[in-house]
């Protein structure tokens, strides 16, 4: 495969016919546009009906990811991955089928020549992991939490309802923006429920 097909491919996949082929493989911004464009397109079309297309789906955005991570920029490749991982993730369902969908990438991921662009990527599941957690009620221990990166603590200090957590942020968030964050919002909390 070339990257002229490479990108031809996704684009038609996605059903994206306004972008100029030779223009985005001869310019990684307008690729990595058509990329974040791609992927939006991709995880807005998912199939939420249960009927068994869901490993179809995967496969999809497995070969998308894969067919990606072929750009000679891995910048770009690594840069719409994320965005595609964030995508999936606030789509979910809850943290078992974030799981499953991203499982299925991670032998993608592992063929990124750098070892910090596929850290990255995994540190970024493992973030949303931990978030759809949270959101579906569990209360992660305090190890767990402090292991989330600082982007997701403070995702979760600003917009998290659960007091535990935001009590455990207030306590020992990476960041005192992130302790003062989660400290506030715990506190405003208190006195609603007064």
């Amino acid at each position: 495969m070339t990257l002229r097909s490479d990108v031809a491919e996704l684009l038609a996949g996605a059903g994206i016919l306004d972008v100029d082929i030779d223009e985005a493989v001869a310019d990684e911004h307008v690729r990595s546009s058509a990329y974040r464009r791609i992927v939006s397109a991709t995880a807005s079309s998912r199939n939420r009906d249960g009927s068994g297309a869901q490993g179809r789906d995967r496969d999809r955005d497995r070969a998308t990811v894969a067919t990606i991570l072929r750009d000679p920029v891995e910048i770009v490749a690594k840069t719409a991955v994320v965005d595609f991982v964030d995508r999936m993730a606030t789509r979910a369902t809850g943290p078992d089928e974030f799981r499953r969908w991203s499982a299925g990438l991670m032998p993608e991921i592992d063929r990124l020549p750098t070892d910090g662009h596929r850290d990255f990527i995994r540190r970024r599941v493992r973030d949303w992991l931990l978030y759809l957690s949270v959101e579906e009620g569990m209360a992660p221990a305090s190890a767990e939490l402090a292991k989330a990166t600082n982007w997701m603590q403070r995702v979760l200090a600003e917009g998290t309802t659960s007091s535990a957590v935001l009590d455990q942020l207030a306590e020992s968030g990476n960041t005192r923006k992130i302790r003062n964050i989660a400290r506030n919002r715990a506190g405003s909390r208190t006195r609603r429920t007064r």
